[in-house]
């Protein structure tokens, strides 16, 4: 049996955060109805690339989930919402604040008909607060969060982070959340509500800058490659391609200069201590790679692992999921979904040996389950 089985979530998200957080419990069994307005569904269903006219990043975060669509501004729509809320252990939306309670379905409201349900709110910036009815995307969170100001070259410009990290941690948080909220109710049988947010989440992948900022109130610098507390802890030019070397340890830094054959850094005042070698990244990264450049990726991966510096080459996205490491931690799966047909998609990162997570249908198609779903939680129309 999954970790989740037999528990019902009304998912009322759309996009990336709440579907994202909704995957989650799916592939530990949770039963996640994903309801969706009849004229298009989930706006991201018409995101490219497309597969067989489907939306490739819909169907990843999307798999696992049934799909009925109801128009929420239909009084019979909303009756039947109503009737599956009051049956929902855990309720998910990500409006922007103000719209549930408009449409009549904000925690307070759902509590009239079922008490004990976990409700959860992912939104831009939170349900309070100056910014609370403002919109937020993962651009705006990451830019309002201080994490564009960190990222890029040091003498340039900030950089937008490509991967959705805001979005993408926001569901984990809501994930999260709702993990210890079931386990109070089970403990208390009370339900409660969960809210949070994008710029939140941003805010706290900060925390080497939260600590700086606490330490000494500077504003953290933007350092290009190079760590704010470890050095040398960054990516370096090889004679073929590119190697990221975590060499700040002091065992480690003794190695590798062993390794690279420039021993004599071992006696600068520059490179004595760990302190002094974050003061002097800039010069330190140059003096370095002079000797990695000697080397091509796979050689030099090898010599440092040998003596067990850590390390590791640079791989884009088609290596990674061909690396036999991606494929013996079953990070790459296969589904069959009903108009594309067996397709791959990505596993699920945390291992359980008992309960472990199963990806057992693609995601579905606009609607797909009305009939299905309203019997199985013995819904009237």
């Amino acid at each position: 049996m999954s970790s989740l089985a037999k528990l019902k979530v009304l998912d009322l998200t759309t996009h990336l955060s709440g579907p994202y957080c909704s995957m989650i419990l799916a592939d530990h069994g949770a039963d996640v109805v994903k309801v969706e307005n009849p004229n298009g569904g989930d706006p991201l269903r018409h995101s490219p690339p497309f597969q067989e006219g489907e939306s490739a990043p819909f169907m990843l975060w999307n798999r696992n989930k049934r799909s009925v669509a109801l128009n929420l501004k239909s009084k019979d729509d909303l009756r039947i919402l109503q009737q599956m809320a009051e049956k929902a252990d855990v309720m998910i939306e990500n409006f922007r604040p103000g719209t549930a309670r408009r449409l009549g379905i904000d925690y307070k409201a759902i509590t009239q008909i079922n008490p004990d349900i976990i409700y959860c709110s992912i939104s831009g910036f939170g349900q309070t607060g100056p910014y609370a009815e403002r919109g937020g995307l993962d651009l705006i969170a990451n830019a309002m969060s201080g994490l564009m100001s960190i990222n890029g070259p040091a003498d340039g410009p900030p950089f937008r982070i490509p991967v959705p990290v805001s979005d993408v941690c926001a569901g984990m948080h809501a994930a999260i959340g709702i993990l210890l909220a079931l386990n109070n109710r089970q403990n208390t049988g009370s339900g409660q509500y969960i809210d949070t947010s994008l710029f939140e989440a941003g805010i706290s992948l900060g925390v080497y800058e939260a600590a700086s900022v606490f330490a000494n109130g500077e504003v953290p610098e933007r350092l290009g490659q190079a760590h704010r507390g470890s050095a040398p802890y960054q990516m370096f030019k090889t004679a073929d391609g590119y190697i990221t070397v975590g060499g700040a340890q002091e065992n480690f830094w003794v190695s590798l200069c062993k390794v690279l054959g420039c021993e004599h850094f071992l006696d600068d005042p520059s490179y004595k201590s760990k302190e002094e070698r974050v003061k002097n990244h800039v010069r330190l990264a140059g003096d370095l790679t002079t000797f990695f450049e000697n080397y091509s990726t796979e050689e030099i991966w090898k010599l440092l692992d040998e003596a067990g510096i850590p390390a590791g080459p640079v791989l884009n996205h088609v290596d990674v999921f061909n690396n036999p490491q991606t494929i013996e931690r079953g990070m790459v799966e296969s589904v069959s979904h009903s108009k594309v047909g067996d397709m791959k998609t990505l596993g699920s990162p945390v291992k359980l040996s008992k309960t472990p997570a199963t990806i057992l249908k693609s995601a579905p198609l606009l609607g797909e389950h009305n009939n299905e779903v309203l019997g199985d939680w013995n819904i009237s129309k």
